[in-house]
């Protein structure tokens, strides 16, 4: 029997919150990418994460319910994300993916996502010296 979505394919929610979890666990200790996260405890950030993956890839929308439309450009814009950071992103991500027991195709399709969204919230270039940061905005991480 074919499989409807990635939510379904992957696992459902406990692979998702399980990837979540094992992302955070390196979060919690990366010194590039703790900073990012100004939150003394995590389990906000986890959250919010946790419900908006599960709602991308075809699970229940409680994310948009609780927190409305996504909009990740301008909830990650109070963050300085530079390609330091997006790469350091990755690879935690990458790794927590990796952890899991998914199919090559699921993998495929949540690192192919992971990729192109932590370049799409990159918005500083510091490496050049000087920050490129879009206007303010309110909000906060997924």
């Amino acid at each position: 029997m074919p499989v409807a979505n990635v939510f379904e394919a992957a696992g459902g929610e406990d692979t998702f919150r399980l990837l979540v979890e094992r992302f955070y666990a390196r979060v919690a200790t990366d010194p590039v990418l703790r900073p990012v996260y100004p939150e003394a405890d995590l389990s906000g950030a986890a959250e919010r994460l946790t419900l908006f993956l599960i709602q991308y890839w075809g699970g229940p929308n409680t994310y948009s319910e609780q927190r409305g439309h996504p909009r990740l450009r301008m909830r990650h814009h109070p963050f300085v994300i530079g390609q330091r950071e997006r790469d350091a992103w990755l690879a935690a991500m990458t790794a927590a993916v990796d952890s899991l027991d998914v199919t090559p195709n699921v993998r495929k399709a949540l690192l192919d996502y992971f990729e192109t969204a932590s370049t799409a919230m990159i918005n500083s270039d510091m490496e050049a010296g000087h920050p490129h940061l879009p206007s303010p905005s309110e909000g906060e991480g997924i």
